[in-house]
């Protein structure tokens, strides 16, 4: 079966399950999107690795990574086999320089896994078939908005200084406070933005 490769289009809040984020993927280089629903953790572990934060401490995935490059253990892809009662299976394809092996996982970790590696994740066409969207031309305004920043969320540190702003961000950092973090760094981002 033919793979079709996805890349990350973004995290929104899901508007459907209260406490959970929607990870938006899509085909590379097409209009098919594949909504994932994930928990805040998964969530916040994908944005910090594409964000390019450094928690003060590894956290889960970090670990894993960690743990896995130790001991010469690459994963060279991941893939989303499988879709069946509204729930994703995914499995990990790791090798060793010897054999490679399959490790099933939630999609989700497979995803945090896949940013921390840097490979490629993959899916089949029945899944888009089954569990895709395509978006319209006049839709794609409307998943724009959903997958941006909240413009009120950086409202909050609009009465502070770059520099302050900056200290405040690796204060965040530290104390593991990322959504915190995250909006701070919108705000350092808006405005060196609007500055060009």
């Amino acid at each position: 079966m033919k793979k079709i490769k996805l890349e990350i289009l973004g995290i929104s809040y899901s508007q459907s399950q209260s406490g959970a984020y929607a990870l938006i993927l899509g085909e590379e280089g097409e209009k098919r999107r594949l909504p994932i629903i994930i928990g805040s953790f998964e969530a916040q572990a994908i944005a910090i690795e594409l964000e390019k934060m450094k928690p003060s401490r590894p956290l889960t995935h970090d670990l894993l990574k960690n743990f896995a490059q130790t001991f010469n253990i690459i994963v060279k892809e991941v893939i989303i086999y499988k879709f069946a009662e509204g729930i994703f299976y995914s499995k990990l394809i790791c090798f060793d320089g010897i054999r490679e092996v399959e490790i099933d996982s939630r999609t989700s970790d497979a995803v945090a896994l896949a940013v921390r590696f840097k490979c490629p994740i993959y899916t089949y066409e029945n899944i888009l078939s089954a569990a895709g969207i395509v978006l319209q031309d006049d839709e794609k305004n409307i998943m724009d908005e959903e997958i941006a920043p909240d413009p009120q969320a950086s409202s909050d540190f609009e009465s502070f200084s770059v520099k302050e702003l900056e200290e405040m961000l690796m204060a965040a950092i530290d104390e593991e406070a990322y959504e915190k973090a995250s909006k701070i760094r919108d705000e350092i981002n808006r405005r060196k933005s609007s500055k060009k």
